[in-house]
């Protein structure tokens, strides 16, 4: 092998005086170096010395090479180590390179005679330089886990569950106290066993409790682990992620049976869970008195799902109307608008951002929706149900929806807060959850807007529409997006509509297979994404909150996406909703229905549930099975008055 020359410096040796003419020069050594390491001159022994360095030997003035050929010799004891020897630097330096690797931890001596001369006749009285090498770097030569070699940086994914590894090492290694230098985490901890092959260079590993499914795991080598003569580790850690268990977690029922099952668990959000004073939908499972507007909305659109499947009775739930609408009658309104968050005790606004502190013109249309939707299905019959008709008309005619024109522009604004004015200035141009407060805003019997400002505002007059296509599926409107998009403006407003810019039944369905034929392909190779694992929508995450998408993919997977998406993907949201219940219903299935949000690549799941996440899953279902609450909607006489205003034409 080849032999680098390491870095000399220059020890410049006074030379004696009173030397007579008759005398010859002597040749001075300057240094001798393995590498970088300097070796001792004085008879001490040099320790750690590098195994895959040159020797080099500097002096003052060049060297007779012949004699230095011959007079150079480096010993294992009292083994000579075959060598090569070579010059530089004038002949100042001489190169001594082993023909072969020097031992780990071993003494070697470098004996220099005197049989060495300069090239002009320079004596030299001989030396010896004795130097011990490091005990070297132990390595891993092979890493097997569930018998598969790992290798590069790509993910190791379907680790079965009955986990195995193998470990191979370029020496053998130190076996006491290995349980805890190469340990496994993950979301469960369980002891290794360890067993040792081929004079222990070979470690294999085993646990007797299984992997959790579906989940990552860290096998951990310390970087204190050494090899059995001192060699020096290190450190690795190898991530992996155990095989799907797709043992059903849950008793297998009918897939009809499955869907009311979803509708029960998840009602109970909004019936077990409503805030006791006002009757109001939580904002989310761990606000406190925060109630939400639109979530509320949603929350009430559910209630008749709970009379209809018999979860509740019909006189429980009109009570509860009651005491919603009560609530509503009372509460902080700004211009007709209710606030996004409301005190559920007091009624009072509570700020949703610093200036997000009055009227929320899309969370109110959404609360409307489901206003109009009850007040469609009451009957006179009710206990107060003439009373609750008249009363939710009279919250709904009371929103000024155009007042949020701002001082009449042909567009309408989110925001509107009697501190800040209109600085939060979102003028709702184009395409993305808002269609149903247009609507309504058109709808209103008492404060409604010309098509102008639906055109100028929704559609951009015209340039909503886009028509790219992803996945050989054309998108009429947008880009593909989170897909609360298509679901929370058509809980009531039923998309089988044509406007001026789409067919709304074309865009919600294409807008749901795109999602999920992303989720198919996982170009971001996210762990657990599948034909049956996918959804893409704003949600919890193991960050915070955000809308995730195909363009904003953070490997989180949202129940509600797939769930709410019935009507429009029947068959992926059938295969979404068993995997989630029987193959992951150990880990994402609660007291309310599915936790929010999940993550495998992060081995994350959500405690939470929110009230925007869970209304859809309810009210999306039952239109799936009975179109329940669009025929409702859709029956109330200002909206059959809205789709002529606006052009709109049923399909």
């Amino acid at each position: 092998m080849r032999w680098i020359a390491g870095i000399c410096a220059v020890w410049w040796l006074t030379s004696l005086s009173g030397c007579g003419e008759d005398e010859k020069a002597a040749l001075s050594l300057t240094g001798v170096y393995a590498g970088v390491v300097e070796l001792s001159l004085s008879g001490a022994t040099t320790t750690d010395v590098p195994l895959d360095q040159s020797i080099l030997i500097t002096f003052a003035s060049p060297v007779n090479t012949t004699s230095a050929t011959n007079s150079i010799t480096l010993k294992e004891g009292s083994n000579l180590v075959a060598t090569q020897t070579s010059f530089s630097s004038n002949n100042q330096h001489i190169h001594i390179d082993p023909n072969l690797a020097l031992e780990k931890n071993t003494m070697y001596n470098l004996q220099i005679t005197s049989q060495l001369a300069g090239a002009n006749g320079e004596t030299f009285g001989g030396i010896s330089v004795a130097f011990e090498t490091i005990a070297g770097t132990l390595q891993i030569t092979s890493l097997k886990i569930g018998g598969v070699e790992v290798t590069g940086p790509s993910r190791v994914t379907d680790v079965p569950l009955d986990f195995s590894a193998e470990i191979v090492f370029s020496d053998p290694i130190q076996t006491t106290g290995l349980d805890q230098l190469i340990t496994l985490t993950g979301p469960d901890q369980s002891g290794l066993t360890f067993s040792f092959l081929n004079d222990n260079k070979t470690v294999s590993v085993t646990r007797a409790v299984d992997l959790v499914h579906l989940s990552p795991y860290t096998l951990s080598i310390s970087d204190d682990l050494e090899g059995a003569n001192g060699e020096s580790f290190g450190g690795r850690d190898q991530k992996f992620y155990a095989v799907v268990d797709e043992t059903p977690k849950f008793p297998v029922v009918s897939d009809d049976a499955l869907l009311t099952l979803v509708q029960q668990q998840t009602f109970k959000y909004f019936w077990d869970f409503a805030h006791p004073a006002s009757g109001m939908a939580r904002e989310r499972n761990t606000s406190g008195n925060t109630v939400t507007s639109g979530g509320s909305g949603f929350g009430i659109m559910s209630i008749i799902v709970g009379i209809e499947r018999n979860f509740i009775t019909r006189p429980e739930g009109v009570a509860r109307m009651d005491k919603i609408v009560s609530f509503l009658e009372t509460a902080d309104r700004f211009h007709g608008a209710w606030s996004h968050w409301i005190d559920g005790n007091t009624g009072d606004v509570i700020p949703f951002s610093a200036k997000d502190n009055g009227g929320d013109l899309v969370e109110t249309s959404f609360l409307v929706q489901g206003l109009i939707t009850f007040r469609q299905y009451l009957q006179p019959t009710d206990t107060v149900g003439n009373d609750l008709i008249n009363r939710i008309t009279t919250l709904w005619e009371g929103v000024e929806w155009d007042w949020y024109r701002k001082n009449n522009e042909n567009v309408l604004y989110w925001h509107w807060s009697p501190n800040y004015n209109w600085e939060m200035n979102f003028a709702m141009y184009g395409y993305f959850e808002e269609q149903i407060t247009y609507f309504l805003s058109a709808a209103s019997p008492s404060h409604s807007i010309p098509k102008i400002v639906y055109s100028n505002g929704y559609g951009r007059n015209g340039a909503i529409v886009t028509n790219n296509t992803y996945y050989g599926i054309k998108l009429p409107l947008g880009n593909p997006s989170p897909l609360f998009w298509v679901q929370y403006s058509y809980l009531g407003l039923n998309p089988h509509l044509t406007d001026d810019y789409a067919n709304y039944w074309e865009q919600n369905v294409n807008a749901s297979l795109i999602n999920h034929a992303y989720c198919v392909a996982n170009p971001k190779k996210f762990v657990g994404y599948s034909d049956a694992c996918w959804g893409l929508t704003s949600s919890d995450n193991q960050n915070g909150y955000d809308a995730h998408s195909p363009s904003n993919d953070l490997g989180v997977i949202t129940p509600t996406a797939a769930l709410s998406s019935f009507p429009y993907t029947p068959t992926e949201s059938m295969k979404a909703l068993k995997f989630f219940y029987y193959t992951l219903g150990d880990r994402l299935w609660g007291e309310y229905g599915f936790y929010d949000a999940f993550n495998v690549t992060e081995g994350w799941t959500a405690s939470s549930y929110l009230a925007i996440d869970q209304g859809p899953i309810i009210v999306m279902i039952e239109n799936y099975r009975t179109e329940l609450l669009w025929d409702l909607f859709m029956s109330a006489p200002e909206v059959q008055q809205a789709l002529t205003e606006l052009s709109i034409t049923p399909n």
